[in-house]
């Protein structure tokens, strides 16, 4: 039987980012790209309302939930995360190491890690708090897409794409609530043994840039790399970008 690789997607978009990837893996390898809560065919967090919190334990839930259906009992696999289905794969791999085959995450946003006081940290907060703070969904979603991509990308798309971002917009404030209260510091990386790739784009903002030195020498056996492209790169440059993550599987 081929192993299996499973692929986790960034916030407001779904599984089928990876398409190209498993179509030039599909032959050595049984791709299995997953939707996270509240995108593409998976449902919004059961219970989100006032007093809900959202997490990564959730999300991973889900997760195992869908492998329980799609792999054997202790299989192992390989686990590739973008963005906020990295930060999802680095809970993943902390909670069952013995599993994974290898780790490749794309900017993973994984800011619990840092200290209040660095500059990628401060960056981030205080680009969630002005979407937090925003006075429209409409606001939050340009606020949102203009970060990660640039400036004017909201405004450029077509009506039915900016409505379709903005339905998922409160998705994406639940994700920045999981992902930055996650209870976890480098030092709890020391032991995650994995092989593992850590890329980041070399026009990504400093948040994301800041962060893949920092963790990548926190995992005791993790590579960092820049690759083309910014944050979406693995959308807007799969060309580059599918095959440094196949040859890092493969290796």
């Amino acid at each position: 039987m081929k192993p299996a690789i499973v692929l986790l997607h960034s916030s407001m978009s779904s599984k089928a980012q990876w398409a190209a990837l498993s179509a030039q893996l599909a032959d050595s390898y049984r791709c299995i790209p997953l939707d996270l809560l509240g995108y593409g065919a998976a449902p919004f967090p059961a219970g989100a309302g006032p007093d809900y919190v959202h997490t990564l334990a959730h999300e991973a839930a889900a997760v195992n939930a869908a492998l329980a259906a799609a792999l054997a009992p202790d299989e192992p696999f390989h686990l590739v995360g973008h963005s906020y289905g990295g930060v999802t794969a680095l809970h993943l791999a902390r909670h069952m190491p013995e599993r994974l085959l290898s780790l490749a995450l794309h900017e993973p946003v994984a800011f619990h890690l840092l200290a209040a006081d660095d500059p990628s940290k401060v960056e981030i907060t205080g680009v969630v708090g002005t979407i937090l703070g925003a006075p429209s969904d409409r606001d939050a979603t340009r606020i949102f897409i203009d970060y990660w991509n640039r400036p004017g990308s909201f405004d450029a798309a077509p009506p039915a794409a900016q409505d379709k971002m903005i339905a998922m917009i409160a998705k994406v404030k639940l994700d920045f609530q999981a992902l930055l209260g996650e209870p976890v510091g480098f030092a709890d990386l020391a032991d995650l043994q994995v092989r593992t790739l850590v890329m980041a784009g070399q026009h990504s903002p400093i948040s994301t840039r800041g962060l893949a030195p920092q963790l990548a020498a926190a995992l005791p056996n993790a590579t960092v790399l820049e690759t083309r492209g910014a944050h979406m790169g693995p959308i807007t440059h799969g060309d580059a970008i599918n095959p440094v993550i196949a040859a890092f599987i493969a290796a």
